[in-house]
């Protein structure tokens, strides 16, 4: 088991995030890039619900979800009993106006305490060329902060959620990375990307780890993979890895898993669908 050095987790404690954290090989990241644009090529861009808990549907990526080199790391900053709460692809395709505007992830995600982390995983080069993530250093520390649905049409986010409250651009890190690295950071920490003028796609999925002692608090129904260790308080309800790609009982699955993520990430707003 290759952890974290104390030099990387310090780092983590105290700034709320870590980069690059190198966790696949070249012929690794390839491979699952490879399979993504397959299905692309066959199906079109993956959109709405489909970008979101897509390791319920693909095997490739429930085996991303529980990489051991990715979940070793995890473990170093969240302990050895870990769910995956959620995934996320954020694709910006060449020339793309899409963003993500400064926010924090634990806005409407209804989850307690704050024992999260993000393990943002770079599927192709993710550098100041093609929008990479920035981040604001040690604003994990904060509570969380106001923020204002705009559900703009080219941000990247389920409400098009931003910090109500004015950022200091100046202090931002630019974490790039390249194909098989990952970043690690805090669910309160503010970040947010901008748009890719280049000529090269952006390809980053998003996996949202926490310890199993922490529970959804605004949802009467949630869940969660279990994908290292024990989980000794049963909070979220098990999920399935699918037996293969887009099968019938995986897609009915992940329809009313996101269903019930819906309720949460969407509440008290009268859109319909997650984009």
């Amino acid at each position: 088991m290759a952890l974290l050095p104390e030099a990387a987790i310090a780092h983590y404690r105290e700034h709320g995030y870590y980069a690059p954290i190198k966790v696949m090989s070249a012929a690794e990241v390839e491979g699952i890039r490879r399979k993504l644009e397959a299905h692309e090529t066959a199906h079109g861009l993956l959109k709405g619900s489909m970008r979101h808990k897509s390791h319920l549907l693909f095997t490739w990526l429930d085996g991303l979800i529980r990489h051991p080199a990715i979940l070793d790391a995890v473990e170093s900053v969240i302990g050895p009993d870990i769910l995956c709460w959620s995934s996320s692809f954020f694709i910006k395709e060449a020339r793309d106006p899409g963003f993500v505007s400064w926010h924090q992830d634990s806005t409407y995600w209804g989850l307690d305490p704050a024992d999260i982390v993000t393990a943002w995983v770079a599927l192709s080069e993710s550098t100041a060329e093609n929008g990479a993530m920035r981040v604001i250093p040690d604003t994990q520390t904060l509570e969380q902060v106001a923020h204002r649905d705009t559900f703009a049409a080219d941000n990247l986010l389920t409400r098009g959620q931003e910090i109500a409250v004015d950022v200091d651009d100046s202090k931002a890190v630019m974490l790039q990375l390249q194909p098989g690295e990952m970043s690690l950071h805090h669910v309160r920490l503010i970040h947010g990307s901008d748009p890719n003028p280049s000529a090269k796609r952006r390809i980053g999925f998003a996996i949202r780890y926490l310890p199993t002692h922490v529970r959804q608090i605004v949802g009467t129904n949630d869940s969660a993979t279990l994908v290292r260790g024990v989980d000794r308080y049963s909070n979220f309800a098990p999920e399935y890895a699918p037996e293969s790609d887009l099968s019938d009982a995986a897609i009915a699955f992940h329809a009313h898993v996101m269903g019930d993520q819906q309720k949460v990430l969407m509440r008290n707003t009268q859109a319909s669908a997650m984009r």
